[in-house]
């Protein structure tokens, strides 16, 4: 059987370059044409429109892998039926299950490396390559939207404490009077009301500053009031990427669906945000829905080939078109259903697990039910 799996593997993994290749260079090209008015406006360099879509890669190929997988598998078996390969291989005794074992090792190993490109580059992407088009559009004197994130707060809930940031700089970390309130294991309160705050060497230093203290018996008289020229807080331990993901899981509104699509969460982020914030229930639906969807978007390329099975192996399928038409409706058809199951489950109407899961489970079901049909 080796010689027939490496035939397979052969006719299968030809096309699927070839078609990851297309979709990528489509892609970037419609992209490309698309901003190029952007581009030029910010006169941004070809080395910087190079950097730019090098760092949206991860992102691109997560979208195109399991289109392309699919495109391919389908031009494969249908390729093969056309010359009455798979009548000849069944016809010696070989099952549609075994035919299909390295099409199954193929969608698990592709699986196995979109789950590893979601989670280590593609919630990284997104910021890398905004910051480059935020190196064009910032003034010297000016505080830029796209650069600067404006009027944020958020409660550490390891730390209990509340910050209130009027701006924030996302590449230098700096700070826009940050007024930053906490108690201590006393029951007295703290707060600091500073002009600027710099992260140095790995510690919060607050400048031009008021630092006000309360006891444990006044709620609003403050009880000292100190001005203070500069002030390190070591003791600080919400680092800039800690405030950064606040302020990305800040932004999410389980009623913006397009918002909650765009959000690019690694696990390992939603799993932080909920530690540290238990009670937080306005983003509960949302945050597990994004969870499970993170666990189940990177197990379609094995959804692929049990969908693709039934298509492309069928008797008398002889025209290698019906593959790319077949693989436009069913791309078209999956994408629909991940979006409604997305909005309800985001929107608490369906069980998270539900909502992620659903697209992947009808269609594996799909195909099985269509391969047990195929004679």
């Amino acid at each position: 059987m080796r010689l027939l799996d490496r035939y397979l593997l052969r006719e299968l993994l030809v096309p699927f370059g070839y078609c990851l290749v297309g979709f990528l260079i489509f892609w970037l090209a419609f992209d490309l044409f698309t901003r190029l008015g952007d581009f030029q406006k910010l006169k941004l360099s070809l080395g910087g429109v190079v950097e730019y879509y090098f760092i949206k890669l991860p992102e691109i190929v997560v979208v195109a892998l399991p289109v392309a997988f699919l495109l391919a598998l389908l031009y494969a078996l249908t390729n093969h039926a056309r010359y009455h390969e798979l009548t000849a291989i069944r016809g010696a005794g070989v099952s549609l299950a075994r035919m299909a074992a390295p099409y199954v090792a193929i969608g698990f190993i592709l699986s196995l490396a979109l789950f590893a490109v979601n989670e280590f580059w593609v919630a990284e992407t997104a910021e890398a390559a905004e910051q480059i088009i935020n190196r064009q559009r910032t003034a010297p004197d000016a505080l830029d939207r796209r650069q600067w994130e404006l009027k944020q707060g958020f409660y550490s809930n390891r730390a209990q404490r509340y910050w209130f940031i009027e701006a924030f700089h996302l590449s230098s970390y700096d700070m826009v009077r940050p007024h930053v309130v906490w108690r201590l294991p006393d029951g007295s309160r703290r707060e600091i009301v500073a002009q600027r705050a710099s992260w140095s060497s790995g510690v919060w230093v607050f400048s031009n500053l008021f630092l006000i203290s309360y006891s444990t018996n006044t709620t609003d008289a403050f009880t000292e009031r100190q001005k203070l020229e500069c002030l390190p807080m070591p003791e600080f331990t919400e680092t800039p990427e800690l405030i950064k993901n606040e302020f990305k899981f800040n932004k999410l509104n389980a009623t913006n669906l397009r918002s909650v699509r765009k959000a690019q969460l690694s696990i390992r982020e939603i799993l932080e945000y909920r530690r540290l914030h238990p009670d937080d229930r306005t983003k509960a639906a949302l945050l597990e829905t994004k969870l499970q969807e993170r666990l189940a978007a990177p197990w379609t390329c094995l959804v692929v080939v049990l969908i693709a099975l039934p298509f492309g192996a069928a008797p008398g399928r002889r025209n290698v078109f019906v593959g790319v038409a077949s693989s436009i409706v069913i791309c078209f058809s999956y994408f629909v259903l991940q979006q409604l199951a997305l909005a309800l489950g985001t929107g608490g109407h369906a069980p998270p697990w539900l909502a992620a899961w659903a697209p992947n489970v009808l269609f594996a079901v799909t195909g099985l039910v269509m391969c047990a049909r195929i004679r």
